[in-house]
């Protein structure tokens, strides 16, 4: 397991040094903020969509190195990929750090975001790497803000995100 925390640590430094994919597009037609207020992560997301698939995609703002880490690694993850498989990425991440997905046992595309597995055991970054997520879910669903907190919270209602506020 100690290799496994020491890559995860590694990959998180590398994509927070240099994150992939940051900046921002200006010819997108998807765009999402979104807020973590309990850290102070803020990201802007902009995605171009072309025929139901992430053309391009872009993240920025300020957030710690798990956030920053996250989007960079789901931008490279969700680029080429169709809406829905992007939205699939989106529930399996989500499920993984919060626990209900076991990424080892259960079929899963997580692929290299695996190396976020143990954020499960860290309560409190679990709405850090959560977040870039959520925003993505928000741009793709025509939501222009969301949030981690309260009604901004796109999965308000799930027992098992709401457990680690």
């Amino acid at each position: 397991m100690s290799d496994m925390r020491q890559l995860y640590q590694e990959v998180i430094l590398d994509h927070n040094r240099k994150p992939r994919n940051f900046g921002s597009l200006l010819a997108a037609n998807r765009h999402a903020e979104g807020h973590n207020p309990l850290c102070g992560d803020h990201i802007r997301l902009t995605v171009n969509v072309l025929d139901d698939k992430i053309d391009t995609i872009a993240f920025e703002g300020d957030g710690c190195a798990i956030c920053k880490a996250s989007a960079s690694m789901m931008t490279g993850a969700v680029k080429g990929k169709s809406v829905l498989n992007a939205e699939t990425l989106v529930t399996e991440f989500r499920g993984m750090v919060t626990g209900t997905l076991d990424a080892e046992q259960q079929e899963n595309q997580l692929g290299k975001l695996k190396v976020f597995v143990g954020v499960k055991d860290l309560p409190s970054r679990v709405k850090c790497a959560i977040l870039p997520w959520h925003t993505l879910h928000a741009a793709l669903n025509a939501e222009s803000e969301v949030s981690t907190e309260n009604a901004g919270d796109p999965f308000a209602d799930d027992p098992v995100e709401n457990k680690h506020a």
